[in-house]
């Protein structure tokens, strides 16, 4: 057995470990049904790495991973409707967007009433507002859960694309094509795909935005993270990394032309929801998730600015205090030392985003699942991996696709000697 397969077997163990956990000590339903179904999958897909051996092997456990793991639990939440609340809270604001415009309701009572998202998650909600959930296709292909995962994959290998056409794409980044398919078969996405859904669509449309800003593409980058943006307000910190990506690479006035790009797709995906319901929103967004709200938010895990917030008043104003005094130190970097290349810039996001889940006055720790999944993709899909023969050359400081590393220019410029043999036969 190679070292190799070895660390593939460990892998999926792990994560099958991660699963049982879920399926044993998780208190709602949805959570027990993909522990118990993806810790099968997991198992199967590390006895599949220890004992297949050849080009079988890797196939066959990331099959059964697939299977186990997203498959099997995800068609039976869809077709049964179980899932977190969010997934009813979205599809039920797709209702609202489509009848009066706006996907807030007036006078929220219960805590699924609040809608503490911004007016573009709706929007993954039409297909069930359309079709129904009458027949079992119409539940199958009208859950916003499936579109969201459309969306991250759609995202996840695009922006890949964009990094690599030109040159550096020639170069095959760590897992190769089936990168995406193991990033889905991971828990890391498998199990917000097949419970929830919703940070999936922000965390594609974030890295789409920042993979957009290393190649220059400021106009495309903007319009990207104004969608994610439209999503929740924690894809903001996105936009200053990589108006200072494009600042660092490429000039000033491609930063400023990223956030004209923003400013203008934000506002068109926003500002109508804003006009129609501007209280609901308040309360919704900004209140409701950080616990200001007349009902309690149920993201109440034990992070610092959450048992800062529940100290009273004072408690709730040093958490925030200390969010902002956190995000203008990520600012301050940004400034002083801009990111060079999508890796550092996915980084540096991470970075912001863990700071805010930390302090927010409520939060959940699923949330960090966004951050490390940024990082983790960032690296398979530049091979910016230990032992990895990386693009760099090219991703570092936004060098054109045209450009040429100067080690290859000097390498083949060079002036080819004639070989020894060669100089005798010539006397």
């Amino acid at each position: 057995m190679t070292s190799a397969s070895v660390k593939w077997g460990a892998g999926w163990a792990g994560a099958g470990v991660w699963a049982a956990g879920f399926a044993a000590f998780s208190s709602l339903t949805p959570h027990r049904v993909w522990g118990a179904s993806a810790a099968v999958g997991y198992v199967g897909a590390a006895l599949a790495a220890g004992l297949l051996r050849g080009p079988r092997a890797r196939p066959a456990a990331l099959g059964s991973a697939l299977t186990g793991a997203v498959m099997v639990p995800l068609g039976y939440l869809l077709l049964t409707g179980a899932g977190q609340s969010e997934v009813g809270v979205i599809q039920r604001s797709a209702v609202l967007l489509l009848h009066s415009g706006t996907p807030y309701l007036a006078e929220p009572q219960a805590v699924t009433d609040y809608n503490p998202y911004l007016p573009g998650m709706a929007l993954f909600g039409v297909p069930a507002a359309l079709l129904g959930d009458g027949s079992p296709v119409a539940r199958l292909l009208g859950d916003a859960r499936l579109w969201c995962a459309v969306v991250l994959v759609v995202c996840l290998v695009g922006g890949r694309a964009v990094l690599r056409r030109g040159g550096p794409g020639r170069v095959a980044a760590p897992g190769g094509s089936t990168g995406p398919a193991v990033l889905v078969a991971s828990p890391l996405v498998a199990f917000p795909l097949c419970v929830s859904g919703v940070d999936l669509p922000l965390a594609g449309l974030c890295w789409l935005g920042l993979a957009l800003a290393a190649r220059g593409r400021a106009g495309a980058a903007g319009l990207a993270l104004a969608a994610a943006c439209a999503l929740k307000w924690t894809a903001l910190p996105a936009v200053a990394v990589a108006a200072a990506l494009l600042a660092g690479s490429h000039g000033g006035r491609q930063a400023l032309r990223c956030a004209s790009a923003w400013s203008a797709g934000f506002l068109a995906l926003v500002l109508p929801a804003v006009l129609l319901s501007p209280g609901p929103l308040v309360e919704q967004v900004l209140a409701f998730p950080t616990g200001r709200a007349e009902v309690a938010t149920p993201a109440a895990s034990p992070l610092p600015g959450r048992l800062l917030a529940e100290l009273g008043p004072a408690g709730w104003y040093t958490a925030v205090l200390l969010l902002v005094c956190g995000g203008v130190a990520v600012a301050v970097s940004l400034v002083t030392r801009p990111p060079a290349g999508c890796v550092a810039a996915a980084d540096r996001l991470a970075v912001g985003l863990c700071v805010a889940f930390l302090f927010a006055p409520a939060g959940r720790f699923g949330y960090f699942a966004l951050p490390l999944l940024l990082v983790v993709w960032s690296r398979l899909a530049t091979g910016a991996l230990p032992g990895a023969r990386s693009p760099a050359p090219l991703l570092r400081r936004g060098a054109p696709p045209t450009e040429r590393p100067a080690a290859l220019s000097r390498a083949t410029t060079a002036p080819r000697r004639a070989p020894v043999a060669a100089l005798h036969g010539r006397r």
